[in-house]
């Protein structure tokens, strides 16, 4: 379940009663009230809020806890299990035809008591591995696992593939250094993940990309034996596949790159593993 538009609808007024509850302070609630009505800058224009939180600063997820901890609290009442992070909250049953009326149920209480608005297209019921919670999602297993969401692992490869464009004179260094800013945080996020296998596919893939891209930026068919032969290539083998008409994705994967630009080439690269960065993570603590 999702709440549509949560950050610009929630409005001020039950919230700021709902924090008087708990804070005694008179300041510190007109700083919060300020806070929330110091508006957003559009076109270089200051507009003031009547409604919502400002987007991107810490105390935005705190407020929106303080107002769905009414919704958390119901759900207890209720029995229910669910786990819920901001404005994403999921519910968990045992039937489909439990979820409908719990979602039913949820959606008035939601819509009606918090006066917020349930996002239609984004909330519905299904199966746990079929959906996605904050990047992550199940496997259908008897004893199911945590795995990295198909919806996360898509836009992670987008991003590696345009990192290792063919298309941008990029040198080797400056990729290499952009795929290690990016993928040690991103498996710092997803190292929750139970499906270790996934990081390990990962590895191959970026490296078959950087193969490509290495590959491209040699050009010739003369410079590419040279450095066939500099990596260890015996020179009639270097001059098969120095003049080979194959594509550079193709030939990304021959045995020939395999051998010479394999794992202890980008280690001494400097590339970084995420199957090791995820063993580390998990195992060291």
């Amino acid at each position: 379940m999702d709440l549509e538009k949560f950050f610009d609808k929630v409005n001020h007024d039950p919230l700021m009663s709902t924090l008087a509850k708990r804070i005694t302070d008179k300041t510190l609630l007109k700083l919060i009230r300020r806070y929330l009505q110091s508006g957003v800058m559009n076109d270089g224009l200051v507009k003031p809020l009547e409604e919502g939180t400002p987007q991107g600063c810490p105390l935005s997820p705190l407020l929106s806890n303080i107002v769905l901890d009414e919704l958390d609290k119901e759900l207890e009442k209720r029995g229910h299990k669910f786990v819920r992070y901001t404005d994403n909250c999921n519910i968990y049953v045992k039937t489909k035809r439990a979820g409908e009326r719990v979602m039913a149920s949820i959606r008035n209480f939601i819509e009606k008591k918090l006066r917020l608005k349930v996002n239609e297209e984004k909330s519905a019921i299904d199966r746990p591995w079929k959906r996605k919670f904050l990047g992550f999602s199940f496997t259908s297993n008897k004893e199911p696992k945590v795995r990295i969401a198909k919806q996360s692992l898509k836009r992670m490869k987008n991003k590696v593939r345009n990192i290792t464009s063919r298309k941008m004179p990029y040198p080797m260094e400056y990729r290499i250094q952009k795929l290690n800013q990016y993928l040690i945080g991103w498996c710092g996020y997803f190292a929750l993940a139970d499906t270790k296998s996934i990081y390990e596919k990962l590895d191959g893939w970026i490296r078959r990309r950087l193969r490509m891209c290495l590959w491209k930026n040699w050009k010739e068919p003369k410079t590419k034996i040279r450095n066939l032969v500099r990596l260890g290539v015996p020179d009639w083998k270097a001059y098969e596949w120095g003049n080979t008409r194959k594509s550079y994705w193709r030939v990304s994967n021959s045995p020939i790159l395999h051998k010479t630009l394999g794992n202890s080439y980008w280690s001494s690269q400097g590339l970084k593993s995420l199957q090791a960065r995820y063993e580390t993570l998990r195992y060291s603590s």
